[in-house]
């Protein structure tokens, strides 16, 4: 009869236990000395071993010959536990028996010594599922426990736990698996069980795994039916749409190819491919991408290992930090509202045409996105030049010019000139009492540079930055609409247009406009007056919107 992977390859000993010894090397002294606790409490995520060690120690605890503080599984102590003929030891789901009942049978039962064995022992699964009552009826037997007995409990959840019974037990964290530890086993497992795995489905493998063994183990089983495992294979046997499939669907949304997007979704769909598992898998790229954008250094553990480097580093390159964060927010939001959705197909469809298109979801998030776009492609793109119609354009002629005339040379004495002829030189009165100093004569000084022209679009962005923590969050949304608020700021005066209605009554407010003109001085450096004024239709004096300064990615760049 055929066994599952994760059961074949169950650990029997701590030795052969993957990426825990930090545990192991600790219970195996244990035994070892003889220092042994009566309760203990495994702390980890599914799959990192926590059962296993526990029935390991349970063997541990009653083999008649140990090696090395591990069990022979020789004796017929340890062969007994192993195929759970030995009643002795006694494995509770405490999902499924979390009454107080439950817990009052397992007390009458303990005190009675053990039968073939030197200890009782009782491993108690999911621990936290117990109830409140159950918890206090396990605390009195935890608190002061026979000599026979010893108690192992294991849960997944901490936080759900006790106080009372984490003080009488002696806590063992279980890690998640690194990837290089889980891909090493699976080709090793492989190899014995004659799979031909390949080692970037291995590595893919144990990204899906999450840092669970037992995972990876059953992943591995469900794509043993291929001849080859391949990375192909992997994501056709889990469902996924894959990380070619899912950069591509990536790409025209940077592209703002809508109507490519959404016929790569359709195929997606015609596959079977699951809806929220597209936007994991998406969510999955783009968090990738933001890891590698923010900490180009941290290696591979950051990443997720579903996708390759040379895909990441290339949307490294389209997508600015905040686009980054503004992509995931949005696909966040739509994980959300798709469990709820009667559509879910609906729900992607949406989530794909918002991120075509950012600005039919304006909002703060967007506008900095947007922003970022602008400063981008404006600080790295070239000059640009004028390439109309050959007919339209000529060349411009060199203008000749004359040769300036050379400066006649003065000579002067070599003799070293006296300070004191200067010594009785003194400012004209005149002058003084008009207000004008007298000029520092420093040849390395440079003239006072005027003020250089403000983009007034980016200037409100930072302004609204600066001052969203300490305004009403209602004005925010108003404020950063370009329709309905615009900022001009000249020289020493910030003039502040407001579409006329309610919103300018609750900007209209001495506190606002103070807040609005401090957050806007922070920003310039500069001491500004603020002057409220009504926008009206076709008013030409506000500054240029956000859409206007797009224009700058429709000139021919050469």
């Amino acid at each position: 009869m055929y066994q599952a992977l994760y059961r074949k390859w169950r650990p029997k000993t701590f030795d052969e236990v993957v990426g825990q010894k930090h545990i192991t090397e600790t219970l195996k002294n244990q035994i070892i000395t003889g220092r042994l606790s009566h309760a203990y409490l495994f702390i980890g995520t599914r799959g990192t071993g926590k059962t296993t060690c526990a029935k390991i120690l349970a063997k541990a605890l009653n083999c008649q010959h140990p090696e090395n503080g591990n069990p022979c599984c020789k004796c017929p102590s340890c062969l007994g536990i192993e195929d759970g003929s030995i009643l002795d030891v006694v494995e509770i789901d405490a999902a499924s028996n979390n009454g107080v009942d439950n817990v009052r049978q397992l007390r009458e039962e303990a005190v009675f010594s053990p039968v073939s064995v030197k200890k009782r022992v009782y491993i108690i699964d999911e621990v936290h599922m117990l109830s409140t009552a159950a918890f206090n009826a396990l605390l009195k037997i935890l608190e002061e426990p026979p000599e026979h007995l010893t108690f192992i409990l294991a849960t997944t959840e901490l936080n759900k736990v006790p106080a009372t019974i984490l003080s009488r037990c002696q806590r063992h964290s279980f890690k998640r698996l690194d990837s290089e530890v889980i891909t090493a086993h699976l080709e090793h497992v492989a190899s014995c069980e004659g799979l031909n795995l390949e080692h970037d489905a291995a590595e893919l493998i144990a990204g899906l795994a999450e840092g669970g063994m037992r995972d990876a183990l059953s992943l591995l089983d469900q794509c043993s039916g291929a001849a080859d495992i391949t990375v192909d294979s992997v994501y056709s046997a889990m469902g996924l749409a894959g990380n070619r499939r899912t950069a591509k669907l990536l790409d025209y949304t940077v592209k703002r190819n809508t109507e490519a997007a959404l016929e790569l979704f359709d195929e997606l769909w015609t596959d079977g491919k699951d809806p929220a598992t597209l936007l994991g898998e998406l969510n999955t790229l783009l968090r990738d991408c933001m890891m590698l954008s923010v900490a180009p250094r941290a290696g591979a553990n950051l990443l997720s290992g579903r996708f390759d480097k040379e895909i990441l580093a290339v949307f490294c390159k389209k997508l600015t930090k905040a686009e980054l964060l503004c992509r995931i927010n949005t696909v966040s939001d739509y994980l959300i509202k798709i469990r709820s959705a009667r559509s879910p197909r609906l729900c992607v469809e949406m989530c794909i045409v918002a991120l075509c298109d950012p600005s039919l979801t304006e909002g703060l998030d967007e506008l900095r996105a947007r922003v970022s776009r602008l400063e981008y492609d404006m600080s790295n793109a070239p000059m640009a030049r004028y390439t109309g119609d050959d007919e339209d354009y000529a060349p411009v002629e060199d203008i000749p010019y004359d040769e300036p005339p050379a400066r006649p040379s003065v000579e002067y004495d070599d003799d070293e000139l006296d300070a004191s002829q200067f010594a009785e030189y003194q400012p004209e009165d005149d002058l003084l009492d008009k207000g004008v100093s007298p000029v520092d004569l420093n040849p390395d000084a440079a003239p006072e540079a005027k003020d250089a022209p403000v983009d007034n679009v980016l200037l409100w962005a930072e302004i609204i930055d600066k001052a969203e923590s300490s305004l009403p969050i209602g004005l925010i949304p108003i404020l950063s609409d370009p329709t309905q608020a615009r900022c001009e700021v000249s020289y020493d005066t910030m003039h502040l247009y407001v579409v006329p209605g309610f919103f300018y009554g609750m900007i209209n407010n001495q506190d606002v406009l103070m807040r609005l003109r401090d957050a806007a001085n922070d920003v310039t450096g500069r001491s500004l007056k603020i002057q409220l004024s009504e926008l009206v239709a076709g008013d030409s004096k506000p500054t240029r919107t956000v859409d206007e300064l797009k224009k700058f990615k429709e000139v021919r760049f050469i």
